[in-house]
């Protein structure tokens, strides 16, 4: 069971908007209630986040696990976080450390995998503290959930766009409390009045004697101070950092080659080890002949676990020539005969048969019109720029892992298992992500490196190769939907139904997170709860897992990017049918929303909507939704060739991610996020065969070039409220925006993924017929799109 003692970082944006000042006490201070969010018995994640997620304080009551999470304050673990940490002059709490020499560094509790939070997090911090940016040096944090827990997830862990959301109001009031215990030192040794003295680039002025002392100067003395009960936060009319579109404070490394991801580390007297695991979903191996293997030069060892081989080099190119030499015999299990047509029919064959769990009801079906749809979305791979590795040295008392990872703890616990040491004997070492997306908040290949590592007396470095990598990835589950409305006369929507099939990532993952009913909350979230006024609503889920071997995980955008392709694709196919044009269909539905109306607003005026004449089979798609606790809106404008291949004009996003903590990242986040999804939709699918999945490289697993990205174009709302997430905001926003541009341009409904050129494929003769056909039997709501 999850509780969130809810320190409402929007509650103070709030009292921010009032003019008043932000007087912050202690942990008590801000618990305004006590949020049970533990699925449907409760409320959703989604609404706990929305409601007052940035929370201080954490317990997890299940099992016997509990800890308090990050906190602005001294915490019991501080002391020997601190004493392994160099023992710093001056560390007030878990994230700050002021050294001797005045030197500023920031503890950071998330993992940065590219979405820039080690700038963001830096900005906050720096911003209460009374430092510039550049005086900031950013650090790994350790494992240690007690001190690094982050509340909004349970656990130390980076993932669900909740990074700035979970820290906004705790980093500033961590910066504000060493500010605070800084200046009194200065004015006890001054002898004077606290409120008399000024912070500026980590100088403590009294302007009325003309003293300054440096923070280092003053560390060891404000480290004797009791912690103050109150501290002030700046109003936003006063930053000088956030909001403004600064660098990132990791650039400089990533152009110079000196910024060390997972897959850099070198250490004295390492080897180097590829793997083969077996190909077949759940297989084991059977034998292994080695002998043309260790003949090649470089070639150490072969080593051997339940269901894969590691080839052990001098380097990495002998290690994977010797994997190619292998001769390899598996057991291939229960899924050898798997096929994708297989699991799409018993998806479908789940959701027409099984009992379904009810996730969000609202009202009665009325009379009415009823349309429906089916939908199917496939398996992704996450594919990150860096291929999975992780670096090993077991030794008979301690086991130190190198690896780049979104769950720090988790791996900690894996090790441990593993090795039969007692967790407090395992050392993680967590570098920078090149790339995460979910795929890092999983452990498998951590596992595989600390086995493969139990064997050998160095420190082995495990690197999965490109086809590896996407062949055994933790992919995003396959969803079936049966999607409908009940209309009136005029289009409007009086009842909204979505009845979904798919496996749990929930489940699996953090099966304590499941509802009392067994209901996944992540995996209807944005269609349960959605931006529009839908009074009458039922959402339902029929679970049905993948087979055994087949493991589903986290992927860039989590439910929402199912769901909001799903919906907001229907919207338009309501759109359609009521001879609505889809943007003020939209906007007649969010007149209760008007957080979600202006981003509407802005993107539809900002690409010209409704404006001009488009060229033939060219159309623009838009979608909106709430998620992550921004709200966004996509425009895309698309042409679509003859011979069925699509290329993107142009895209505009309207964004509203509440106060904005750096505007260079938020557009950074949305470019990216966006060309991601794009991505997928366009060209992305893992498919089965024979028990195992058929893609390898980018050769069958697509990713969008350079010459095919459409320029972007982000426009953000000014806002006061609390911060929203975006790492994943773009992505799960890309999907429908592109699909509804198509059909604009050609007719074409696209009620699977990724595109179909197929279907798209048609010579302007045969598209005007369709076009007349489908205008003489019914209503066509081709919005933006021209004749052909």
């Amino acid at each position: 069971m999850l509780y969130l003692l809810a320190h409402s970082c929007g509650h103070q944006a709030g009292r921010h908007r009032q003019g008043r000042s932000a007087a912050v006490g202690g942990r008590d201070a801000g618990k305004e209630r006590i949020v049970k969010a533990a699925g449907i018995g409760g409320i959703s994640r989604r609404a706990a986040l929305q409601a007052g997620g940035l929370a201080l304080a954490f317990t997890w009551v299940g099992g016997s696990k509990a800890f308090a999470a990050i906190s602005p304050r001294q915490q019991p673990a501080d002391a020997a976080a601190a004493l392994a940490d160099g023992n710093p002059a001056f560390a007030p709490n878990a994230f700050i450390r002021i050294d001797a020499d005045g030197g500023v560094r920031l503890v950071m509790p998330m993992a940065e995998m590219g979405q820039a939070i080690y700038t963001g997090s830096a900005m906050l911090l720096a911003e209460e503290l009374g430092v510039e940016l550049d005086q900031v040096r950013v650090e790994h944090s350790p494992p240690n959930e007690a001190l690094y827990g982050m509340p909004l997830l349970g656990g130390q862990i980076t993932g669900g766009s909740t990074s700035t959301r979970g820290t906004y109001g705790v980093l500033r009031e961590a910066g504000a409390v060493a500010r605070t215990l800084l200046v009194s030192a200065a004015a006890a040794q001054w002898k004077v009045d606290a409120a008399s003295c000024t912070v500026a680039r980590g100088v403590v002025s009294h302007a009325a004697s003309s003293r300054q002392l440096s923070f280092g100067a003053l560390a060891s003395a404000a480290a004797k101070l009791p912690m103050p009960e109150k501290v002030t936060l700046k109003e936003p009319k006063d930053f000088k950092l956030i909001g403004q579109p600064l660098r990132r404070v990791d650039s400089a490394g990533k152009v110079n080659g000196t910024t060390q991801f997972g897959i850099d580390v070198r250490l004295p007297g390492m080897k180097v080890a590829t793997v083969k695991a077996s190909p077949t979903l759940g297989g084991v191996l059977a034998s292994v002949d080695d002998k043309a293997a260790r003949a090649i030069p470089g070639v150490i060892d072969v080593l051997r676990i339940k269901d894969a081989v590691a080839v052990v080099g001098e380097h990495f190119w002998a290690a994977k020539r010797g994997l190619d030499a292998l001769k390899i015999q598996w057991t291939p299990g229960q899924n050898a005969t798997l096929t994708t047509q297989q699991l799409r029919a018993a998806l479908a064959n789940a959701l027409a048969k099984d009992k379904a769990i009810i996730g969000k009801e609202a009202g009665k079906r009325p009379e009415g019109t009823l349309v429906q749809a089916t939908y199917d979305l496939p398996m992704l791979a996450h594919a990150t720029m860096e291929p999975l590795n992780t670096t090993v040295h077991v030794r008979p008392d301690q086991c130190e892992i190198w690896v780049g990872t979104q769950v720090p703890a988790r791996c900690v616990s894996a090790a441990a298992k593993i090795t039969g040491l007692a967790e407090d004997k395992v050392v993680v070492h967590n570098q920078y992500l090149g790339g995460g997306f979910g795929r890092r908040l999983e452990t498998d290949s951590v596992e595989q490196a600390v086995a493969f590592a139990k064997q050998v007396p160095y420190p082995l470095k495990v690197v999965w190769t490109r086809e590896e990598d996407i062949r055994h990835d933790i992919v995003r589950p396959m969803y079936h939907d049966d999607i409908s409305a009940v209309v009136d006369g005029e289009g409007q929507i009086l009842w909204f139904g979505d009845r979904i099939s798919g496996g749990t990532v929930l489940g699996r993952w953090a099966p304590a997170f499941m509802g009392k009913d067994g209901m996944d909350g992540d995996l209807i979230e944005c269609v349960a709860e959605p931006c529009y006024d839908l009074p009458n609503l039922k959402v339902e889920w029929v679970r049905h897992d993948m087979p055994a071997g087949l493991n589903v995980g986290w992927w860039r955008g989590v439910g929402p990017t199912h769901n909001l392709f799903v919906m907001e694709s229907f919207i338009d196919e309501l759109a359609h049918r009521a001879k609505k044009d889809p943007v003020a269909y939209r906007r007649a539905m969010l007149k209760k929303n008007p957080r979600t109306l202006a981003v509407l607003d802005l993107a539809a005026s900002k690409i010209g909507w409704g404006q001009g004449t488009l060229p033939a089979r060219v159309g623009r798609g838009v979608a909106v939704g709430d998620a992550f606790g921004s709200r966004v809106c996509a425009v895309v404008e698309a042409e679509v060739t003859p011979q069925g291949e699509v290329r993107m004009r142009r895209a505009v996003v309207g964004l509203d991610c509440g106060i904005a903590v750096n505007a260079s990242s938020i557009e950074a986040q949305i470019q990216g996020g966006l060309l991601f999804g794009l991505s997928s939709a366009l060209f992305s699918e893992i498919t089965v065969r024979d028990g195992a999945i058929e893609q390898s490289n980018f050769h069958d697993y697509r990713m969008l070039r350079i010459n095919e990205a459409p320029p972007i174009e982000v426009h953000t709302v000014k806002s006061g409220e609390a911060p929203g997430g975006l790492g994943e905001v773009g992505t799960a926003i890309a999907a429908p925006a592109l699909a509804n541009a198509i059909f604009a341009a050609t007719g074409v409904r696209l009620r699977e993924l990724p595109v179909n050129r197929a279907l798209l494929a048609q010579d302007k003769e045969a598209l005007k017929k369709k076009i007349a056909s489908a205008e003489s039997s019914g209503p066509t709501g081709l919005g933006e799109r021209s004749a052909a």
